[in-house]
């Protein structure tokens, strides 16, 4: 059990990095585009210090269909926390549905047929 949720921990950690680096300078307009580059490529190092092992440890335990499965519903559940809380964006109910449809896809990808 411990094995089958570490990968899902260092991706949560390593897409949390990953917003920043993607969408944080969005909060700073005024910022130098390459200076924007730069932090964000920094923060973006510490990503993959956390995205590399938790695909390695992962593919122990899950497929790349399945890896990359929960790397997205990860990086969209962040992403919404994120543009919520941060960036002070509106949450829609039509998210919420594209959300279920993706969770539908979770099912197909995980059953076992």
């Amino acid at each position: 059990m411990i094995k089958a949720l570490s990968p899902i921990v260092l991706l949560l950690i390593s897409n949390i990095f990953m917003t920043f680096a993607w969408y944080g300078h969005l909060k700073f307009k005024n910022s130098a585009l390459w200076l924007v580059v730069l932090v964000s490529w920094g923060i973006a190092l510490f990503e993959y210090c956390f995205q590399v092992p938790a695909n390695r440890i992962g593919y122990e335990t899950y497929n790349a269909a399945q890896l990359k499965t929960i790397q997205e519903v990860i990086t969209l559940v962040v992403f919404s926390f994120f543009s919520v809380f941060y960036l002070k964006e509106q949450f829609k109910w039509n998210y919420l549905v594209g959300f279920a449809l993706i969770i539908l896809a979770v099912f197909f990808i995980f059953k076992k047929w």
